[in-house]
């Protein structure tokens, strides 16, 4: 019988051997039952005297107000737990993708991951991409086959699923003990246990019972199933069981988590959070499967005073390294630097070295977050993940360590935004707060960037979603006390070339005294979509000197920003500064900046410049009677329909539609299919904008 464990004072069990720690993040698509499933944790694990719930607000981790308010997660929460004696560290990350910047960062420091699945839904657009960058980031995963009391849950499916459109090889553990509303435990496949709740109420209180005897057949041939598959990874264990022999269950457990960590098998687990029922396997995986700081290899780094890579391990007697993953601006206590630490201790009042940006920093205070709520302590040590306050001039993806011995761990990427609107302040008393609080929000979240058109003088704002940035807004009325106006979501355009061309870039300024000298030739050349910028120098015998190089870049970057057709940003270009002259006396970087910016702009106009456009990948869910409808509208709005797939009752339509054609769709949506279609949609990649359509926009910026 599970008993319920008394809520912990963190602070007093804090210190704890590093195999005993584990830091994980739950990940998963808008309403798959992250937030609720994370709730379901701090509870059985005595950190929470009650569940909380997303429709009554209630929850620990989702505690801003607008996160409340809208049933969604925004920003990721940390929070700190134990479960038999192993110290959880816990982000809860946001699902909808207009906050993919919180899922990055998270994955970035995390060592492992519980994955969330609908049982009904199965794979989604969203689960695909923070799998997808889970891997990226080599981070281990289970899944957690949530909502099996969901009328439609159909925990085969989703495993074929999770096979075909992952490319995952699923170690199943549990199976379900009926499903939808007949949904009462599950089955511990390595155990031979049955777990049954017999009450929705906590679920603290289970029973362990023998399987049911209908489910022996199906028990015995996924639990054979299941030990082939663990003993296959392990070479001592293969033998025994070709010759016959079951290894002992703590063999297979082994083996299991060695598998897990590498990547080669994700263990699942299934249960309903709502209703409280099969939470607790999970974290007894969490445990059993996923890694502490010292199973994964140990963060590599660049020495900058070498310029040699150099590994850091996770020891407390280690140099101290860290990473700084997220800032947050909170009212009372001022800028919050959340860091992970990857090696070495870091006691408050510490000086430390921000490698990133060469500059010194002063640790003022450390402390542990509890979500929203904090808990001062005097020093952190490796593996942890930890709030600072004091530090100035750091920001997200910077590298911390000890000024004797600095070290540059690699930072964060994360992707460009597709959407902007101008933003006016209400009145003149709003002008002055409003460039502070977008100064704060954009420290907070890199996705989100800030610029003045300078032909209208408007305050452009861009992000990832219009949700994204009507959240942004909302934050700066509510928490800044600044009262400012919105114009209609601009896409944001991109502009590119097609052609290699060169130019020259000369700017000659004499005065009475000394004058001002740069010339360069550039050569342009396109790239891939995607590939981003690349500047390289092939200037020889010192036509210009090498002081001057970085100048020319420096110009050809800014030309960049401003574009030549219609002021939108240039992308996916190589830049070679090939010749160019100098002057003894007159020639200045200021010069050579100049004249890289008038080469570029000169060499761009010959390269057939063209417009890009954010293309997003559409999910419409929509009963069958409403398809041929949907996907006629869809048509009509340049999408490109990649296919359809039946699931459940509905069909699921998957598209690539240009986000200039988005504008509205919800609303449309609804009217053609009576209310009872629902769609998601994600920035999939940038596109060329088809000629008659560039020539209207152009016209219209004209």
């Amino acid at each position: 019988m599970a008993q319920q464990v008394p809520k912990i004072e963190i602070t007093k069990e804090r210190i704890v051997p590093l195999e005993k720690v584990r830091n994980i993040g739950i990940i998963a698509h808008i309403d798959a039952g992250k937030t609720t499933t994370t709730e379901r944790i701090l509870f059985y694990t005595g950190r929470t005297y009650k569940l909380g719930t997303v429709d009554e607000g209630t929850t620990v981790t989702d505690w801003m107000v607008q996160e409340r308010e809208r049933g969604i997660t925004i920003t990721s929460a940390a929070i700190t737990t134990f479960w038999q004696g192993i110290r959880i560290n816990i982000i809860d990350t946001p699902g909808h993708v207009d906050f993919t910047a919180e899922v990055e960062r998270s994955l970035r420091v995390l060592d492992g991951g519980v994955v969330v699945f609908d049982a009904e839904e199965g794979v989604q657009s969203q689960s695909e991409t923070v799998w997808h960058q889970a891997s990226r980031y080599n981070v281990p995963r289970i899944v957690f086959v949530n909502k099996m009391d969901k009328l439609g849950a159909n925990f085969s499916r989703t495993i074929e699923m999770i096979k075909d459109r992952l490319g995952a090889k699923p170690a199943v553990l549990t199976l379900p003990i009926g499903r939808e509303q007949d949904f009462l435990g599950v089955v511990l496949l390595l155990e031979r246990k049955a777990l049954v709740w017999q009450s929705d109420e906590t679920g603290a209180k289970f029973e362990e019972t023998e399987i049911p005897q209908e489910m022996e057949k199906e028990v015995n041939e996924a639990r054979a199933k299941l030990v082939e598959e663990i003993c296959s990874e392990d070479e001592v264990l293969i033998e025994k069981f070709l010759k016959g022999e079951e290894p002992p269950l703590s063999d297979l457990k082994m083996a299991l988590r060695k598998a897990t960590i590498s990547g080669r098998l994700v263990p699942i687990f299934c249960g309903s959070a709502l209703r409280n029922k099969g939470v607790q396997p999970v974290l007894d995986g969490v445990v059993d499967f996923l890694p502490s700081p010292l199973d994964i290899p140990p963060v590599r780094g660049i020495n900058p005073k070498t310029k040699e890579q150099e590994i850091r391990e996770a020891k407390n007697e280690a140099p101290f390294s860290a990473l700084a993953f997220k800032i947050q601006t909170h009212l009372h206590v001022g800028k919050l630097t959340y860091l992970r630490i990857y090696s070495g201790t870091l006691k408050s009042g510490s000086n430390v070295l921000n490698v990133t940006r060469n500059e010194p920093e002063r640790v003022g205070r450390l402390l542990l977050m509890h979500a929203n709520k904090r808990e001062e302590i005097s020093e952190v040590f490796a593996g942890e993940i930890v709030a600072a306050i004091g530090l100035v001039k750091t920001t997200t993806g910077d590298t911390l360590a000890d000024p004797a011995h600095p070290i540059l761990l690699e930072s964060i990427k994360f992707p460009e935004p597709v959407i902007s609107l101008a933003i006016e302040p209400k009145t003149r008393a709003d002008q002055e707060k409003l460039g502070y609080a977008l100064g704060r929000l954009s420290e907070e979240d890199p996705t989100f960037k800030i610029k003045s058109d300078l032909e209208t003088g408007q305050t452009i704002i861009s992000g990832m979603g219009e949700l994204h940035l009507e959240i942004l807004v909302d934050r700066m009325k509510r928490e800044f006390g600044v009262g400012a106006e919105t114009g209609a979501p601009q896409v944001a355009y991109k502009e590119t070339i097609k052609k290699v061309a060169s130019a020259e870039g000369k700017y000659i300024r004499q005065t009475g005294g000394r004058g001002q000298y740069g010339h360069c030739f550039l050569r342009v050349e396109p790239k891939g979509r995607g590939e981003g910028y690349e500047f390289k120098s092939e200037v020889k015998g010192g036509a210009i000197p090498s002081e001057f190089i970085p100048a020319i870049e420096k110009g050809a970057r800014e030309a960049m920003e401003n574009g030549v057709l219609s002021g939108y940003p240039l992308v996916d270009m190589k830049v070679v500064v090939y010749d160019g002259t100098f002057h003894e006396v007159d020639s200045s970087e200021i010069a050579f900046k100049i004249a890289g910016s008038m080469a570029l702009q000169s060499a761009t106009k010959q390269a057939e410049p063209t417009l890009l456009e954010p293309i997003m990948k559409l999910e419409v869910t929509t009963p069958e009677e409403f398809m041929g409808t949907v996907i006629g509208d869809l048509s009509s709005r340049r999408a490109q329909i990649l296919g359809s797939e039946t699931r459940g009752t509905a069909r699921v339509i998957t598209a690539l539609v240009p986000l200039a054609e988005i504008p509205g769709y919800a609303t449309t949506l609804r009217s053609l299919t009576q209310g009872r279609a629902s769609y998601y949609m994600e920035p999939s990649h940038y596109e060329e904008v088809p000629k008659n359509i560039q020539e209207q926009l152009l016209a219209k910026r004209s």
